[in-house]
C-alpha cells in the first residue's frame, strides 16, 4: 500500500503552502485520471492537496473575454450560456469526451493536467521513457495505433487524449498560474510540451505551481465552431482523430480568417498553423480546404500501425471546412 497524507485547500495561499511541504506532492481536482494512475501506482505521491472548492467560477469580462475558473466541471462549462453562444467548439468538444457521470466530476484544471493513455505507459512490464526517463519505447515497435504521427519523438509516441483542450488551444485561450514566485500566465499553445528525448516533461509548470483559469478572448466567428470527433466507437473513446475549427468567410466566398486544431495526432494538442496560413485570403471551397489539409499533414510520419491518421486527419479538416463553409450544415 502507498501511503499519502490529504489535506483540502482553503484558498490558492494555502494550496501553495501545503504543496511546498511535501516533496512528492499532487494537486487533486476531480481526480478521474489521477486516482486511477495512483491505483496502478505509476503516480505515487506523499500528498493530496485538494483543490476543488477554489476557482470554480465562469465569468464575462468588460474586454469581452470569457474567465473559467480552473475548478469549474466539465459539465458546467459545456451547460453554461456564455460558453454554447459564444464558443460552441468547446461545449461540443467537452460533450464529446467521456461519461457524463466523468464530466460531472472532471474540473477544467485537471483535464488540462491529464497525462497520457499509452498502454504502454499503464503497463509497468513495459517500457516507458514517460514513466522512467532512458528506458526506451515499447510502442515504437508495439502496437502503436492511437500514437502520434506529428511532433514524435524516437523516446515516446504517445497522444495527448483530451478533447476539451484541442477547443481551447484552437480558440487561443491563455492559462493563469500562481506559484511561490508569484502570478504568470501561458498561451493555451504553449503550455503542453513536444516529447522530444524528455517525454516525462509534459507542460512548462514549474515546481508548486497551480492553474487558477482560463481565459478564452473574444472571437466573433467563433460562435460558428466545429469539433468532430473519429472514434473507435460512438461513446467513451478516446480521439483517432479530432478537430476544432472556426472560418470566418467573407460575403463574396473568401476566407478572412481561421482557427484550427487537431488532437489524437501529436503528444499536445496541434495548433494547424500551417493550415490556417493556407486559408487566409483563399476561396471557401473544398480545393482549397484539401489544399489547407495536405500542407498541414505534409509533415507527418506514420509509425507501424497508425499510418491511416494520416489521411484521416486530411479528410476530416477538408470536410469539416466544408460544413462551416455551408451556412445551413455549420451547427448540424
Amino acid at each position: 500500500m502507498i501511503e499519502f497524507t490529504y489535506a483540502r485547500a482553503a484558498d490558492v495561499p494555502s494550496a501553495l503552502e501545503l504543496h511546498g511541504k511535501a516533496e512528492r506532492a499532487k494537486y487533486l481536482g476531480g481526480g478521474t485520471n489521477l486516482v486511477d494512475l495512483m491505483r496502478e501506482t505509476i503516480e505515487t505521491p506523499e500528498a493530496l492537496i485538494d483543490v476543488t472548492g477554489l476557482s470554480t467560477g465562469i465569468e464575462e469580462l468588460s474586454n469581452g473575454a470569457l474567465r473559467i475558473g480552473a475548478g469549474a466541471k466539465n459539465t458546467a462549462v459545456a451547460e453554461h450560456r456564455a460558453v454554447r453562444e459564444r464558443f460552441p467548439v468547446l461545449a461540443k468538444a467537452i460533450v464529446s469526451a467521456a461519461s457524463g457521470q466523468i464530466r460531472n466530476m472532471a474540473t477544467v484544471g485537471g483535464n488540462i493536467m491529464q497525462r497520457t493513455r499509452c498502454l504502454y505507459f499503464y503497463d509497468d512490464a513495459a517500457r516507458c521513457n514517460k514513466r522512467l526517463r532512458g528506458s526506451g519505447c515499447d510502442a515504437l515497435l508495439g502496437f502503436n495505433r492511437t500514437g502520434a504521427v506529428l511532433g514524435a519523438s524516437e523516446a515516446c509516441v504517445a497522444t495527448h487524449p483530451s478533447d476539451m483542450c484541442v477547443a481551447l488551444t484552437a480558440l487561443d485561450a491563455t492559462i493563469h498560474l500562481v506559484g511561490t514566485r508569484g502570478e504568470r500566465s501561458v498561451k493555451f499553445v504553449d503550455f503542453h510540451t513536444l516529447p522530444g528525448q524528455t517525454p516525462d516533461v509534459e507542460t512548462v509548470l514549474e515546481r508548486g505551481e497551480l492553474i487558477v483559469a482560463v481565459d478564452i478572448p473574444p472571437l466573433a466567428f467563433a460562435r460558428r465552431g466545429q469539433y468532430r470527433k473519429v472514434r473507435d466507437r460512438a461513446s467513451y473513446a478516446f480521439a483517432l482523430v479530432s478537430l476544432a475549427a472556426m472560418i470566418d468567410v467573407d460575403g463574396d466566398g473568401t476566407i478572412v480568417d481561421a482557427r484550427l486544431a487537431l488532437g489524437g495526432v501529436a503528444h499536445k494538442p496541434w495548433r494547424a498553423f500551417a493550415a490556417e496560413a493556407a486559408l487566409k485570403s483563399r476561396r471557401a471551397d473544398e480545393a482549397t480546404f484539401r489544399e489547407a489539409a495536405a500542407v498541414e499533414l505534409s509533415a507527418a510520419e506514420p509509425g507501424l500501425t497508425n499510418g491511416f491518421k494520416i489521411e484521416l486527419a486530411r479528410r476530416v479538416i477538408a470536410a469539416t471546412l466544408a460544413q462551416l463553409a455551408d451556412p445551413s450544415g455549420a451547427r448540424a
